[in-house]
């Protein structure tokens, strides 16, 4: 076969993508390195895989042992192409592609998997629900509603580290010490959680986003039995506020949402639970995982840090290049609904696609040099909130939490340095660091 009529082919064999031009052979490709958790655990994110599938003309289809089949959607004009329609690429049946086991037990589950969340809403139903707290996290609403718990809670966290440092330095373990309270205290106080209640609620969104950490998930022998318990100490704590707010209700998230109502009807419980729960989790991991990345990313780059002491005009870049570089939301699965072309290749109904926003935001077409953490990087069209009709709701909160934070540490921290090995948490839809160890010097005028 000659080169220039060689076609590119596939071979799929225990999950392995072995790819051919003509009859040389191209690096091969594990699919479960792109999609186990544990693989992510164990060797971290999967860029060098992305970077070859990027480079690739087709869709590659694989077939990892104990997951569906799917389609790894890498290039960030495809992911753009496939998010703005959501008629034809679906997220009703689900958005993570789930190992058969983690199926089993969301299939028996009779809490958390009954909720209604907006995130698996198709349109029109998507848009419907979307309306009931969209004018709540415009940037405006959350600068008059907000903006003092942030700024208040971004003080008391650098505080901390200023009064734990000894003759002007100082160690924490930020994962858990900076990025987890950040977001934990804003969240809760707009979704009305008592403040006694905040280490119960840490417990639970980190044992449902870490439920294939063992270091985070729910202890427990039936995996099953856990999932359910969990569910209902969700249930119990967020069904205490709605009750409360619906006899209550004040001007705070947690009013808008119990009181909240679709096409003139009131929610119904399940979508009201479950409006609380996506608010709450994805807004904390989320954020919590890009802070502990970006703040990674600035004691590695030290120069890209004092660029921002220098010039603290630079943080609103800063914060979109730490979303782009930790892509916190590493993934959604779309499901093809109906057969289709797609760039000259046949898909067909009930396909499953699995778009890589972690891959998308390194994309060497879009962005230059992506492979460099640059806090004055411009332009920065990442897809670290998403795109299209599933947008970040809560993008302007993620973004005026990172930016306070910021805030205080250049005014008040010299210097950021890392004090051990990062550990990456074992997750493959929500990523980030378990730990970062830091070491960072105080500035005298703090």
């Amino acid at each position: 076969m000659s080169v220039a009529t060689a076609i590119l082919r596939t071979q799929q064999v225990s999950g392995i993508t072995k790819r051919y031009v003509g009859e040389e052979q191209v690096p091969d490709i594990n699919a479960l390195d792109l999609i186990s958790p544990s693989a992510y655990g164990e060797r971290g994110i999967p860029h060098d895989q992305w970077s070859e599938l990027r480079r690739l003309d087709r869709l590659q289809f694989c077939d990892p042992p104990g997951f569906d089949p799917f389609y790894p959607v890498v290039r960030h004009e495809h992911i753009c192409e496939i998010s703005k329609q959501p008629d034809l690429f679906l997220s009703g049946s689900g958005i993570t592609l789930d190992s058969k086991e983690q199926k089993a037990i969301i299939e028996a589950d009779k809490g958390i998997g009954q909720m209604k969340v907006i995130i698996t809403m198709d349109p029109p139903e998507h848009r419907d629900y979307r309306k009931v707290a969209s004018h709540w996290f415009t940037a405006r609403a959350i600068e008059r509603m907000v903006a003092p718990v942030v700024r208040e809670s971004a003080f008391n966290q650098v505080e901390s580290l200023v009064e734990k440092a000894s003759g002007g330095e100082g160690e924490c373990e930020f994962a858990n010490d900076v990025a987890v309270a950040h977001p934990l205290r804003i969240l809760s106080t707009v979704l009305g959680v008592p403040r006694e209640k905040e280490p119960q609620l840490l417990r639970l969104t980190q044992e449902l986003f870490g439920s294939d950490d063992p270091d985070l998930q729910r202890k427990g022998d039936d995996r099953s039995k856990s999932a359910e318990e969990l569910a209902m100490e969700f249930v119990e704590l967020f069904n205490g506020i709605i009750e409360d707010r619906r006899a209550n209700p004040t001007d705070d998230l947690a009013s808008l949402l119990a009181n909240g109502q679709v096409n003139g009807e009131p929610m119904g419980l399940m979508e009201t639970l479950g409006y609380y729960l996506i608010t709450f989790t994805a807004g904390h991991d989320t954020t919590k995982n890009a802070l502990a990345g970006g703040i990674c990313a600035l004691a590695q780059n030290p120069g890209e840090y004092e660029k921002l002491k220098r010039n603290p005009e630079l943080i609103p870049s800063a914060v979109e290049e730490i979303v782009r570089w930790a892509s916190p939301v590493n993934y959604m699965k779309r499901v093809v609904a109906k057969d289709l072309d797609f760039h000259g290749q046949k898909l067909s109904k009930g396909d499953n696609l699995v778009l890589f926003y972690g891959s998308a935001n390194r994309d060497e077409s879009i962005f230059e040099d992506p492979f460099a953490f640059r806090v004055d990087r411009d332009p920065n069209p990442h897809l670290g909130f998403g795109i299209g009709e599933h947008f970040c709701l809560g993008a302007h909160l993620a973004r005026a939490s990172q930016r306070a934070l910021l805030c205080e540490l250049v005014s008040r921290i010299d210097s950021l340095e890392l004090a051990g090995e990062p550990e990456q948490i074992e997750a493959s839809f929500v990523v980030g660091l378990k730990k970062l160890p830091l070491r960072y010097r105080v500035s005298q005028a703090a």
